[in-house]
């Protein structure tokens, strides 16, 4: 898990650097983008952790499932909302 983390750094890296030379002079782009990209990474991650302990819950006590499945839906609108205001941010600070 560590390797494929360091190799996607690595690789951001690498592509944020050129393109930051490039000095377009029209806003910060290329760092909004790259944190955007970590941002929706973050959140899927978090996503499919979330997911997966919901499927567990419900295996292991499926009489339990509307009270999961309403902790569910609530988690998943709360890590998408947070993507959604990192995009409005990064969006503001670019410009």
């Amino acid at each position: 898990m560590k390797l494929k983390l360091f190799v996607l750094l690595a690789v951001l890296v690498f592509v944020a650097l050129p393109a930051s030379a490039q000095g377009t002079g029209s806003g910060n782009w290329t760092y909004s983008g790259i944190g955007l990209g970590l941002a929706v990474a973050g959140a899927a991650i978090g996503q499919s952790k979330v997911a997966a302990a919901v499927a567990e819950g419900i295996a292991r006590n499926p009489a339990a499932r509307p009270g999961i499945q309403l902790a569910l839906f609530l988690g998943l609108a709360f890590i998408e909302s947070l993507v959604l205001f990192i995009w409005l941010g990064l969006l503001f600070l670019a410009k």
